[in-house]
């Protein structure tokens, strides 16, 4: 049985069917999450699939104002800006690998920085918590912000 095991393992090793512990459907968790300065969204559904070696992303959210929006992106774990629909506050994502539970996903907008998420998954495989820095634009202050989102596999 262990050498079945084994077998299957490599053979899914070898030929990119993996099963990297972020692949699936997952939940905003409103009450483990805090959005500084605020508010939360009513809700957020990310759905994250293998894609060429790399990751898709589809987001569908409701905005604290009640505004729907449908974000997508997919990219590799190469570091290169890819295209980002639906977020009016960013053109391109750019992801990096850190280690087997943890990626950082870079964002733009007209060309520069406009935040840095950094993605860790519980090592049950239970619970994505995602660590967002921005300067928001939108505040005449320039304020930082700083978003824990946690997220529960649904």
């Amino acid at each position: 049985m262990r050498k079945i095991v084994g077998t299957l393992a490599l053979a899914c090793t070898l030929f990119g069917q993996s099963r990297d512990p972020w692949f699936g459907t997952w939940k905003l968790n409103l009450a483990e999450s805090k959005y500084e300065p605020g508010p939360l969204p009513r809700s957020t559904l990310t759905k994250i699939e293998p894609w060429e070696g790399g990751i898709k992303y589809t987001v569908d959210t409701v905005t604290a104002d009640g505004d729907e929006r449908h974000i997508e992106w997919s990219g590799k774990f190469d570091g290169k800006d890819n295209t980002v629909t639906g977020n009016p506050f960013v053109d391109t994502n750019a992801a990096k690998r850190v280690n087997g539970h943890t990626y950082r996903v870079v964002a733009k907008k007209d060309g520069k920085v406009s935040t840095i998420t950094t993605n860790v998954i519980s090592r049950d495989g239970r619970k994505r918590t995602a660590t967002m820095t921005a300067m928001n634009a939108q505040l005449t202050q320039g304020d930082n912000v700083r978003n824990v989102a946690v997220f529960d596999r649904q």
